[in-house]
């Protein structure tokens, strides 16, 4: 395991030493919240492809296929479609509004009374995410080095949170950019190949299991459309995921270059799919779906090579841990903090540089920690996920898309949208239980419903908060806007509840 060692302890020094880099080019708020909306298409695909595939589409979508077959690839095939959705739909109207935070485009649709309630929502979703981005560190861990779940959490959260606090979403960009080189290399050059040849090739494995693991739709209708609601539709609308699209450079890169990302995604989902299969074949009564990734790879793989595939899936952890903390840190800081402090649209003519980076630099260090505590008391991975996306969709679907695609819409339908959704899926799932169905489904079909009523029953929202909305979708501030992209104190400013 000597060589597999160092392969492991080279890449997670250079994951610290990328942190160091970014440190020293993240100087304004701009360059640590969204690395200065300068990405290209090349860096910002790879970054996108990162962020949406992590532990749970690599070892979870490994674990499906193992459980499932083919069919099996369907949880991680509706993120790439999400991901398409939101690239071809909406990423280049998001890019143009020039904001940091999801609750920050409620407030100049709306009017600026949706943020905190939303924040809120949306600070609960980012923390779960990472919170269970950080669990899987304990199962990759413990194949390297055999040490226990608190250790694995720790020394991995620690390494992630270094390299956040340090350099921001420049640090995150460089890191994740390498993480997806490791993961294409390790999961999709490396591991599948092997795994089918190992199996005996497709005709063996299609002799060996029954007919029903290669049929397409052998999941169920009912779980793909679930996997539609939460994943689909949770890509469109996440701040972890919006906080990329807002480093896209222009419009071009955002709709082409998260095409490209999402279309990488559904072969992602098809190769887990397919490892698992094979890992099916291999290794036919595992007492768990979920450990048939560390199983492979820890006695199918030659020396170097198991380094490099554990590589990648401490790659796809680390991508989506790192996303999904800066995420975090970036609401609890822009969307709460500042609005119970009284701030509001930092980022003035007055504000120094530097205090906007040292505040958020400490956002995160202090998410970063509080993630790590509740990683190491949470077990239930699936559990916290299934919450955090009931939550998101349940609560936020509506009232973003309304806003986008209803002029109508009005910020008293959006907050009841927010609440009742919200309050509705939480409900919900104490009634029929976590991973029930129905939650997702009544809470969602509730949320629509207030924020038509409630909209239709209220004044429309005020003319020129609509035109000011409209200029900045269409990339042409009513007023100038500031480097950062915050528009100038003449501007309405929105003013949070």
């Amino acid at each position: 395991m000597a060589v597999d060692y160092a392969v492991i302890v080279v890449y997670l020094a250079g994951m610290l030493a990328m942190g160091w880099w970014g440190m020293r080019r993240a100087k304004s708020k701009s360059e640590f919240l969204v690395a200065g909306r300068r990405l290209g298409p090349a860096m910002y695909s790879g970054t996108m492809a990162a962020i949406v595939l992590g532990g749970a589409s690599t070892i979870g979508g490994v674990g499906l296929g193992y459980q499932y077959g083919l069919s099996g690839a369907w949880m991680v095939f509706t993120i790439g479609l999400g991901l398409l959705a939101l690239s071809v739909f909406f990423s280049a109207r998001i890019a143009r509004l020039k904001v940091y935070t999801v609750s920050e485009m409620l407030d100049l649709r709306y009017g600026g009374r949706a943020g905190i309630i939303s924040g809120v929502v949306m600070w609960a979703y980012t923390l779960m995410l990472a919170v269970t981005s950080t669990i899987a560190y304990a199962t990759i861990f413990d194949v390297l080095f055999d040490v226990n779940r608190t250790v694995a959490i720790v020394l991995g959260g620690t390494i992630v949170v270094a390299y956040s606090t340090l350099g921001g979403m420049w640090s995150i960009t460089l890191t994740d950019m390498v993480q997806f080189v490791v993961k294409t290399i390790g999961l999709l050059l490396l591991l599948l190949p092997i795994a089918v040849v190992k199996a005996g090739g497709f005709s063996e494995m299609k002799a060996q299991l029954p007919t029903e693991y290669f049929d397409p739709l052998g999941i169920g209708g009912e779980t793909i459309f679930t996997y539609v609601l939460i994943y689909t539709f949770g890509m469109l609308i996440g701040q972890d995921i919006w906080q990329r699209v807002f480093t896209a450079r222009s419009d071009t890169t955002a709709r082409w270059g998260g095409t490209v990302a999402g279309t990488y995604c559904l072969v992602y989902a098809i190769a887990g799919a397919v490892i698992g299969t094979a890992a099916k074949v291999m290794y036919p009564d595992l007492a768990s779906a979920d450990s048939a990734f560390a199983t492979i790879v820890k006695d199918e793989l030659p020396v170097g090579v198991r380094g490099l595939v554990l590589a990648a899936a401490l790659a796809a952890v680390m991508s989506t841990s790192s996303g999904a903390l800066i995420a975090c840190a970036t609401v609890a800081n822009n969307d709460i903090w500042s609005r119970l402090r009284g701030v509001v649209g930092a980022g003035g003519a007055g504000d120094e540089p530097y205090d906007e980076v040292k505040g958020n630099r400490a956002f995160i260090l202090i998410m970063g920690i509080a993630v790590i505590l509740i990683a190491i008391a949470l077990n239930d991975v699936v559990e916290a996920l299934t919450v955090a996306y009931n939550l998101l969709v349940g609560g936020l679907l509506v009232p973003i898309i309304g806003g986008l695609l209803w002029r109508r819409g009005t910020a008293a339908g959006a907050l009841s949208a927010v609440c009742v959704g919200g309050v509705a899926v939480v409900g919900l799932m104490w009634h029929y239980g976590i991973l029930a169905n129905q939650p997702i489904y009544y809470g969602l079909l509730a949320s629509l419903a207030v924020y038509v009523v409630v909209s239709l029953a209220t004044p429309p929202t005020d003319a020129a908060v609509l035109a000011a909305w409209r200029e900045r979708l269409a990339g042409n501030p009513a007023r100038p806007a500031f480097e950062d992209g915050t528009l100038a104190p003449d501007h309405p400013s929105p003013s949070g509840v």
